[in-house]
């Protein structure tokens, strides 16, 4: 039996949205395809008549430099993400994240607002943009708005945007600029292509060796996108040392509260490995302000 009957290729996103209204709830957006066609195969979807691919809308694979905000359009890969200097530069913690996602085949078709339009808490782009403060554009038939990423997490797989009338159409993001920093750091299983264990991203300022700003994200410790709100507050006008690293752990450990998954790991060792995260991503992020050297680390993580 077919997964759809028609697929459609709209060249702008006006003609996207117009095709999803025309199918009343019927169709689908499809990018990579590397979420929904698994789901459709295996019966995790509902039926649908049609799938509509906007990996040719203009813009939608472009990413640039606004002002103070980096624009991602949603169809970039994270290929793109993981080879784009600007990133590189601007958004360390993103190409960090990216780099570890899936097998090279993945990362060539896989896109960041897949990430985000299937609601999937524990991604590694998704974590990697929590602690960037990431916006997302929607479009729908009524016109299109910016909104907080985290707004559409309604829980795992569970997105508050409408995926048969409304396309996801951009990410954007303020740009790390003097005296910041990012830095995002995996933990997985050995075979390789796994699932993350735990995921950890921070994004630092830091002015005469104090952290003037901090924004911790980790995942998976809850059903939407989690921010170690406490932690912040205790580092913030810390000096940016490993003393003040060390005296947060216990803050950290007593918000974060993961649990066991038969896919990942037992919530004990997950507590275990937290403090680790930390002292790796934020030490790794403190340096970087610090020596002004923000190119990624691009190694391969436990």
């Amino acid at each position: 039996m077919p997964l759809w009957s028609e697929y459609h290729l709209p060249a702008s996103v006006d003609e996207a949205v117009g095709l999803l209204a025309r199918y009343e709830g019927k169709a689908r957006v499809v990018a990579g395809g590397t979420d929904l066609i698994l789901d459709l195969q295996q019966g995790n979807e509902h039926p649908i008549e049609a799938l509509v691919d906007v990996t040719r809308i203009v813009g939608l694979n472009e990413i640039l430099e606004d002002g103070e905000f980096i624009v991602i359009g949603a169809g970039v890969t994270h290929n793109q993400i993981v080879e784009s200097p600007l990133l590189h530069q601007k958004a360390t913690a993103l190409v960090e994240a990216s780099y570890v996602v899936g097998g090279p085949q993945v990362r060539n078709v896989a896109t960041i607002g897949g990430n985000v339009a299937h609601a999937l808490p524990a991604a590694d782009g998704t974590t990697a943009l929590n602690a960037l403060d990431a916006e997302v554009e929607v479009a729908s038939f009524s016109g299109r708005r910016w909104i907080p990423f985290t707004s559409l997490f309604l829980g795992p797989g569970k997105s508050a945007m409408d995926s048969t009338r409304e396309v996801l159409v951009a990410l954007r993001f303020r740009a790390t600029g003097e005296h910041e920093a990012s830095a995002s750091s995996r933990i997985m299983r050995p075979q390789g292509v796994a699932l993350p264990i735990m995921n950890f991203a921070t994004k630092v300022r830091v002015i005469d060796n104090q952290i003037e700003e901090v924004a911790l994200a980790v995942a998976p410790v809850a059903p939407t996108p989690f921010r170690c709100q406490q932690t912040e507050a205790f580092l913030t006008g810390k000096p940016a040392t490993s003393e003040s690293i060390e005296a947060v752990l216990e803050v950290l450990l007593s918000e974060c509260k993961p649990r066991t998954s038969p896919h990942r790991a037992t919530a004990e060792y997950r507590k275990e490995v937290l403090p680790v995260l930390l002292r790796r991503t934020l030490g790794k992020a403190v340096e970087r302000v610090k020596t002004g050297e923000v190119v990624p680390e691009i190694y391969r993580v436990e």
